[in-house]
């Protein structure tokens, strides 16, 4: 017996077209939507609410201006834990899931176990967010940081062809 969850969602060339559309700007609605894709206006809405469902659209988000939100300060810390039992892993992703400061967090392979997306006013905060918060968690083994010079790209849009 298969799970729902299994099931592969079948997504057509109309499908990578609304989600093409709303990558790029969330809030056009399905009317434009429609008259974008020579779709109906229900047929757009029953399709977005599939992909919905379906969890192929997993939610909607704002990108901000780090700079004007007093978070322009990006580094990039590689974490290595002490070692990789599964109660290691579980505590570490435990854990970051509460640091507010992290905006992403992936498990990595190579020399480091994971890569996080740490975003915070200045150096300053930066320290502090590292001695107070992110080393005092059990099973860091060791970290490097690198800090953004410069942003080239910043998007959340995968290419669907």
């Amino acid at each position: 017996m298969y799970s729902r969850k299994n099931i592969m969602t079948k997504i057509d060339d109309k499908d990578k077209k609304i989600l093409n559309l709303l990558q790029q700007d969330a809030n056009q609605t399905t009317k434009q939507i429609a008259a974008k894709i020579k779709l109906s206006q229900t047929a757009v809405y029953e399709r977005i609410k599939r992909l919905e469902r379906e969890k192929v659209i997993t939610g909607y988000t704002t990108l901000l201006d780090y700079e004007k939100v007093d978070k322009g300060f990006t580094a990039f810390c590689m974490v290595k834990l002490v070692n990789h039992t599964k109660k290691s892993l579980e505590h570490f992703e435990k854990n970051i899931l509460t640091l507010n400061e992290i905006s992403e967090c992936f498990h990595i392979s190579g020399e480091y176990d994971y890569i996080l997306k740490i975003n915070v006013k200045n150096i300053k905060a930066y320290r502090l967010f590292m001695v107070n918060k992110l080393t005092t968690i059990s099973y860091i083994g060791s970290t490097q940081s690198a800090f953004n010079i410069n942003t080239v790209k910043y998007s959340t849009v995968i290419a669907l062809g």
